[in-house]
């Protein structure tokens, strides 16, 4: 079939080089337009764009689909399919009537559950141990298309949201395939979604990404993994905003120790350990303010902490975050 790839992060570069590999032909990439990126903010095109260019493919990147000089050259592409991997923009119904087969989307969870834009950050936040892969033919609602194919995948015990979800990228690759292949052969099978069971994932922001101590430890531990690496959960520490990106398997806890307060810092020579609700957690990686990710036992030997450090989720002295 004649495609037109619809995709911007790096999440979407798998399946855009699964299906430049496979017998369809790849008439057109669609992304979002150059954006600032770095220190300095140049535009910068999109990892889809690169690679479509490197692939000598012609590539699209308009502001908006509503635009109908946009939608006609969509046309005089003339795909059969459209294949959509995280585009990251609204597709009006006049676009979506141009392919015969319609767009098709490689959403990351196993739809109802988690539509929209933080599918694999939510699952991971929601302390689930399961979630998976979606491919659905695109409509005007928000992920609520007929399912054309469908893959589980496990959540690792320590596994962040963005290590899941480059898993997820490279393991949905061929579910999309097989399911253009069967939209190509005629044997694809359109399943209703249970529209009652639908949950929204909506994109994360920096002000929810404060870590409460307060809470159980695993609800801690869900809360880091799954606001990692972006935006990145945060706490205070002597009013300075540290990020903690990644958790680790934790000690026993000892009948003879008195448990950590919640924020409470206790350093050993190979963990770094953090009071919550219940029991201890061991952090593996955090990011002080204005210094680059490391782990976190390392950073704490080197710290000088006090016998009381503690991290907590409100300036302290009128310290500003």
């Amino acid at each position: 079939m004649r495609l037109l790839f619809a995709g911007t992060p790096e999440a979407a570069l798998p399946s855009l080089r699964t299906l430049l590999d496979s017998h369809h032909e790849i008439v057109g990439v669609l992304t979002r337009p150059d954006a600032p990126a770095g220190r300095g903010r140049k535009l910068t095109p999109s990892p889809v764009k690169t690679l479509a260019l490197e692939a000598g493919i012609p590539v699209l990147d308009p502001t908006t689909l509503r635009d109908e000089t946009v939608q006609q050259q969509i046309r005089e592409l003339a795909p059969d399919a459209a294949p959509v991997v995280a585009y990251g923009s609204l597709i009006p119904q006049a676009a979506l009537d141009i392919p015969r087969h319609g767009w098709v989307n490689l959403h990351f969870s196993l739809l109802p559950a988690w539509r929209g834009a933080a599918p694999a950050q939510r699952a991971v936040l929601s302390g689930r141990r399961e979630t998976g892969m979606s491919v659905f033919r695109l409509e005007k609602g928000l992920d609520t298309g007929d399912l054309i194919a469908t893959a589980p995948t496990l959540i690792g015990e320590f596994e962040t949201s963005g290590e899941l979800l480059e898993r997820m990228a490279i393991d949905g690759a061929p579910v999309l395939l097989d399911a253009l292949n069967a939209l190509e052969d005629g044997t694809a099978v359109f399943t209703q979604q249970e529209h009652s069971l639908a949950t929204h994932a909506a994109k994360l922001t920096t002000a929810e990404a404060m870590i409460d101590w307060r809470l159980p430890a695993e609800q801690v531990e869900a809360h880091i993994r799954g606001m990692s690496p972006q935006p990145g959960a945060w706490t205070l520490l002597d009013g300075a905003r540290t990020k903690i990106l990644g958790v680790e398997q934790a000690p026993e806890p000892s009948s003879e120790q008195t448990p950590l307060a919640p924020g409470q810092i206790m350093a050993t020579k190979r963990q770094m350990l953090v009071g919550t609700g219940t029991e201890s957690v061991a952090l593996a990686t955090l990011a002080p303010a204005g210094k680059r990710p490391m782990r976190a036992a390392d950073w704490a030997r080197g710290a000088n902490l006090a016998p009381e450090a503690r991290f907590t989720s409100q300036p302290q002295d009128g310290a500003s975050a």
